[in-house]
């Protein structure tokens, strides 16, 4: 895959550079940034709007992963009380590692990867 030369992957590498050390700088506030600069990127893959290279595509990748790792204890969203039904359902997908696997996943499928 080529670069179209896109902003959009200056910012995806701009949140990835800004979020380092991972262990520090990952929260809700700078995921919630983060995904959605993902999302837009893949939204924009699936459509067919640009190509990027291979090696941008396994810094992402990495990152993903990075924050797998670092986002264990790391909530994505603050939740209103719910019924104890509702918050065992819930339990483990309020985290930055359970989106970061989904998201992940979605790149891997959009880009044949």
């Amino acid at each position: 895959r080529q670069s179209s030369g896109s902003s959009g992957i200056n910012a995806e590498y701009g949140v990835i550079k800004s979020m380092e050390p991972y262990s520090k700088k990952l929260g809700m506030d700078t995921w919630h940034y983060a995904k959605r600069c993902f999302l837009g990127l893949i939204e924009n893959l699936a459509k067919h709007m640009i190509m990027v290279r291979d090696v941008v595509l396994h810094d992402c990748i990495q990152f993903l992963e990075h924050a797998e790792l670092y986002g264990k204890n790391v909530e994505c969203r603050i939740q209103p009380p719910l019924s104890a039904a509702a918050v065992h359902e819930l339990q483990g997908k309020n985290t930055v590692t359970y989106e970061a696997r989904l998201i992940k996943g979605l790149l891997l499928l959009v880009c044949d990867l």
